[in-house]
């Protein structure tokens, strides 16, 4: 597995403490080699002004994953996905925190600190960095398909 891992950590109002104390956990991991906070050091920013900003830091290649908490993981999920390139996903249990890596290479995992409590979380936290995806998988084809039609669809060739 890869070391030296680059996590974006952020949270909305909701998701601030959370996402706080959560950077200071995935810091202390040994895959992760620098965490870099979003929208935790200022005003309480709107979720989707978070999940953007670590989607972005991602997609230019600043992180390499990033950890995104609100009421219900929902927002930030949609938010960042609207990033190109970008997939995020919502999980709370053990199988979809691992399925979200190996089967989906998402880069994101959004989490409700509404849905689930912090030990859970800090638990889930330590499985996600566990994970890693192999290109080579069959999953891998499926992601194919998907990034086709991103860029079909997202990046239309000019007339």
């Amino acid at each position: 597995m890869p070391d030296d891992l680059r996590i974006a950590v952020g949270g909305d109002r909701a998701g601030a403490a959370y996402a706080t104390a959560l950077a200071g956990h995935t810091a202390a991991h040994p895959r992760v080699g620098a965490v870099i906070t979003v929208g935790l050091d200022e005003d309480r920013l709107p979720y989707p002004d978070v999940a953007f900003a670590a989607a972005q830091l991602i997609a230019t290649g600043h992180a390499d994953r990033a950890l995104l908490a609100c009421h219900t993981g929902l927002g930030m999920a949609i938010a960042a996905n609207k990033i190109s390139d970008i997939r995020a996903a919502t999980a709370h249990d053990p199988l979809s925190v691992q399925h979200a890596v190996t089967h989906n290479n998402a880069q994101i995992w959004c989490l409700g600190a509404g849905v689930i409590d912090l030990a859970l979380a800090r638990w889930l936290a330590d499985q996600w960095l566990g994970h890693t995806f192999d290109p080579a998988s069959r999953a891998a084809t499926k992601l194919a398909l998907i990034a086709a039609h991103e860029q079909r669809h997202l990046h239309p060739a000019p007339c």
